[in-house]
């Protein structure tokens, strides 16, 4: 789930303390009930570090969250980040990373240098405060940790989800197109809609 973000929101990242400063802010617009817990958020860069998107990609228990690698890495493909930042919240106060989320980490840092998106820094965060992977020099350990090198079938699968997921993206980008020509000639929204397959809040947006 895409989360919306204030024009000041959307900042050319520094540091981690940048990062928590956005995700704090989302964290405590949710409910009691929903900050007890787990959220599992991806946040997009750019080559210049600025904020592309934010999105929710798992929702947990209160001390666990699942989440897959191709939902990781899915809208940054689609909206061309070329940097990645992992961010999820212990709704205990704890800060201390699980050796689950040093492994998870290492997956996705090692999934990111094949897709050519870089992994830079994965955040546990509370209401109050966080911890960076990477200011802990956690990062670096990981980069040379040898595990989850892609290799074989397992390479050639993520490298059709990356030509697959920028197929689909080309096609709505050419869709769209249609529906802006077709909308400058007054056809009407509804009948925009059977010719490119969008939807009407897609189209009404054009």
């Amino acid at each position: 789930m895409n989360v919306r973000l204030t024009k000041e929101q959307r900042i050319k990242v520094l540091n981690s303390t940048d990062i928590y400063a956005i995700m704090q802010q989302v964290l405590l617009r949710e409910n009691k009930i929903r900050r007890n817990q787990e959220h599992f958020w991806v946040v997009g860069l750019n080559h210049a570090n600025k904020v592309l998107f934010v999105e929710l990609i798992g929702l947990g228990a209160h001390n666990r969250v699942n989440a897959d690698p191709p939902d990781v890495f899915r809208m940054a493909i689609y909206k061309l980040a070329s940097q990645l930042i992992l961010v999820h919240n212990h709704p205990s106060g704890n800060l201390k990373g699980t050796d689950a989320d040093i492994l998870f980490t290492d997956h996705m840092l090692k999934a990111g240098k094949l897709l050519q998106i870089e992994v830079l820094d994965h955040l546990v965060i509370t209401e109050t405060d966080y911890t960076s992977f990477e200011d802990q020099g956690v990062m670096d350990e990981l980069r040379k940790s040898g595990l989850f090198e892609i290799m074989g079938p397992e390479k050639q699968e993520l490298e059709a989800f990356k030509l697959e997921t920028e197929r689909k993206r080309a096609e709505k980008e050419k869709a769209i197109s249609i529906a802006k020509s077709l909308k400058a000639s007054g056809m009407s929204d509804a009948d925009i809609k059977k010719h490119t397959g969008l939807s009407l809040k897609v189209i009404g947006g054009v």
